[in-house]
């Protein structure tokens, strides 16, 4: 079967945007970005504070709330619509649940061919980046590198920790059926 999906999991600054820009570029075939930033940046202001929304402590933790939940699974089953109307849709996410985003984004899917893609960094490295971005809460790189990973199982998984956003492209583009 065609790869209809590309789905990108890894911890805050981990390396994935720059991964999904690069397997644009290196695709033969047109493949739409889409992201949990750009998820979270859609929400309305009053659930980026709140407990049924998305709250962000100090220390770099993230709890979600049962509306960020339902718009959440909105958003997904959306995204995924479009793959089965013939999109190729690319997924960069950070699976705060481990296994059990894994499985939400499955229950989703439901047997649309997906290539799905660990990307890990070492969490020293991560959080380097965090504060070189500058957008991001200091501790969310720390708290997230090894925890979006548990429990999650990949076809290929890349380390950016020493290895150019574009290496890793290659090389899940090598995968891509």
């Amino acid at each position: 079967m065609t790869t209809r999906m590309i789905i990108l999991n890894g911890g805050s600054s981990s390396g994935k945007s720059g991964i999904v820009r690069c397997l644009q570029a290196v695709l033969p075939d047109p493949w739409l970005a889409f992201g949990c930033d750009s998820f979270v940046d859609a929400l309305p202001a009053k659930m980026r504070a709140s407990d049924e929304g998305i709250v962000f402590t100090a220390d770099g933790e993230v709890s979600i709330g049962a509306d960020f939940r339902a718009l959440e699974a909105a958003w997904t089953a959306g995204v995924v619509a479009m793959a089965r109307a013939g999109a190729r849709v690319v997924i960069d996410d950070v699976f705060l649940g481990g296994a059990t985003s894994q499985q939400r984004w499955q229950k989703a899917l439901d047997g649309l061919p997906v290539l799905w893609v660990g990307v890990r960094c070492e969490s020293a490295v991560a959080a380097g980046r965090e504060v070189a971005r500058g957008d991001r809460i200091q501790g969310m790189a720390a708290a997230q590198a090894d925890a979006v990973h548990e429990g999650v199982f990949y076809d290929v998984e890349v380390d950016t920790t020493r290895t150019e956003s574009l290496v890793c492209a290659r090389t899940i583009a090598a995968h891509v059926g």
